[in-house]
């Protein structure tokens, strides 16, 4: 509607988390058509996330479930950022509780691993 709210800066948020951790800029040459950033993510979030993802935050196989879980949490976070209707997006207040959670989870699952 042409209208700028804090609510435009969640949406940039969540296309720079998936920015990040697919290591693909929404210009990307693989992104034609109909098919956007946030559509690659919806679509392979949650059963093939890895497909999607930078392979290099993958490469070293332990704790390869953390990882995961990581980025399952992270995307989840991207996805509720970018809602197309900005009613329906989290506030930035409660992405960075998300966030922290998010850290912590991951530190806590690489000091155990299952």
């Amino acid at each position: 509607m042409g209208i700028a709210s804090t609510r435009g800066d969640v949406y940039s948020f969540g296309v720079l988390l998936m920015e990040t951790f697919t290591r693909k800029k929404p210009t990307d040459e693989m992104l034609v058509g109909e098919i956007s950033l946030k559509n690659l993510v919806e679509l392979s979030w949650p059963h093939v996330v890895t497909e999607v993802m930078d392979a290099n935050l993958l490469r070293d196989q332990n704790p390869f479930d953390a990882k995961v879980n990581f980025m399952l949490s992270i995307m989840d976070l991207a996805l509720n950022c970018s809602m197309e209707s900005p009613e329906q997006r989290i506030n930035m207040k409660d992405a960075l509780t998300k966030l922290k959670k998010i850290k912590l989870q991951f530190q806590k699952d690489v000091e155990t691993p299952k």
